[in-house]
């Protein structure tokens, strides 16, 4: 208990780091008044301690809100020629600004529509649709999922000023709740995950959108489902038998801080969770939802055993394994800083991405942590950086053949 009790108490720096960076614009005014204060009242030692708080809040500002090469590298010289005026005009149009992230202020809100129901059981699957007003329909459809570390959490978590804006470019939004472990293991989630995506193809014509322009995307151990169900739309062992003759193909994905090679992320997770020495429970069982936190993570679990045991299975689940030539063009979105997913694996799915001569871009953000984009979003320098990317990575998949 006191060792469980020591790593919760780890988890604190996270916060405080995310918290930090999220606030960064007003810890820059704080220290400048901090200085001011110091100067007028004599106190000399508050002048540079305010002075180093705000230039170091200022650096991090400039750091994550600077421009990079990545849509040249990935679309070409004249990539922003390619983004049509009406679609520029919603998008975010700069990197970090006060309070301007556009939100729709027409949209439809469907909660809790029915994509799937489970044989022999009267349980459904259900998802949240967001979409734009009838003469603002773009075609594009974001499929999303949420983070869960596969086991906690649920659609509808800190994402709607996100989706809010996404809708306000005409995009229509499915955001899904998927089964978690130890209901289901990796098979079971992922095929929650490609019956979302036949669900939307199958009902595109109903919300305006174009079957062919279906994007995936997440966050965490959502974006992981994400990029494996984006390179694997037919792999036999990853699609369920009810929807192996759909369609599951998409045109890009989008990860936020997804997990990408399991065996090398395996220590991380393991380290970060204060409950990782509980004993597992079987796949199939009811879990407390308030409980299932404690087993966030636990890969040996999720895929049967630990990667010394079935390291084949660790292979098999992790996306750069799946890459191919023809795989959707993809963001990669990430803080350097992330105590849960190494950054070097996420740059080494980039790699892999641009060798196989897929339009990939990798975005890391410095001193930035797993999670940073759902903590105040409008004021959030690299949330916002983030979303930046996000639009025109969307635009451009828009108007590609």
């Amino acid at each position: 208990l006191f060792l469980i009790k020591l790593k919760v108490l780890s988890l604190v720096p996270l916060l405080a780091k995310l918290t930090a960076g999220a606030l960064s614009p007003y810890w820059v005014i704080m220290g400048a008044v901090g200085a001011v204060i110091g100067w007028s009242y004599q106190a000399l030692w508050a002048i540079p301690m305010g002075i180093v708080g705000a230039g170091m809040m200022i650096w991090y500002i400039w750091q994550c809100t600077r421009d990079h090469k990545g849509f040249e590298d990935a679309f070409g010289a004249g990539w922003s020629d390619q983004i049509l005026p009406q679609q520029a005009r919603h998008m975010v149009q700069k990197r970090w600004t006060w309070f301007k992230m556009e939100a729709s202020p027409e949209l439809s809100w469907e909660r809790d529509v029915a994509f799937w129901t489970i044989p022999d059981t009267d349980r459904q699957l259900l998802c949240d649709l967001w979409r734009p007003a009838d003469d603002n329909v773009s075609g594009l459809a974001f499929v999303y999922f949420h983070g869960s570390g596969w086991f906690a959490g649920d659609k509808d978590f800190g994402t709607r000023p996100f989706f809010r804006h996404l809708v306000a470019q005409g995009h229509t939004v499915m955001d899904v709740a998927y089964r978690l472990c130890p209901e289901v293991d990796i098979y079971g989630m992922i095929g929650d995950v490609k019956r979302a995506i036949a669900w939307m193809k199958a009902n595109a014509s109903r919300y305006g959108v174009n079957p062919n322009k279906i994007v995936l995307g997440g966050g965490s151990a959502g974006a992981h489902l994400a990029l494996l169900a984006g390179y694997t739309p037919q792999h036999p062992k990853l699609t369920p038998e009810d929807v192996k003759s759909a369609d599951l193909s998409v045109c890009g994905i989008i990860s936020y801080y997804g997990p990408t090679d399991l065996l090398a992320g395996y220590d991380p997770w393991r380290t970060a969770n204060p409950f990782a020495d509980l004993p597992p429970v079987p796949i199939g069982t009811k879990v407390d939802p308030k409980k299932a936190f404690q087993y966030a993570g636990r890969m040996d679990i999720l895929l049967g055993g630990h990667p010394q045991d079935i390291p084949d299975t660790y292979q098999l689940v992790s996306p750069p394994t799946h890459v191919h030539p023809g795989s959707p063009p993809t963001l990669l979105i990430q803080g350097d800083k992330d105590l849960l997913v190494p950054v070097d694996t996420t740059r080494a799915l980039h790699t892999r991405l641009i060798e196989s001569g897929v339009p990939a871009i990798n975005v890391i953000f410095p001193w930035t942590d797993h999670g940073f984009d759902l903590l105040f979003p409008k004021i959030n320098p690299a949330a916002q950086s983030a979303l930046y990317d996000v639009d025109r990575f969307l635009a451009l998949l828009l108007n590609k053949d």
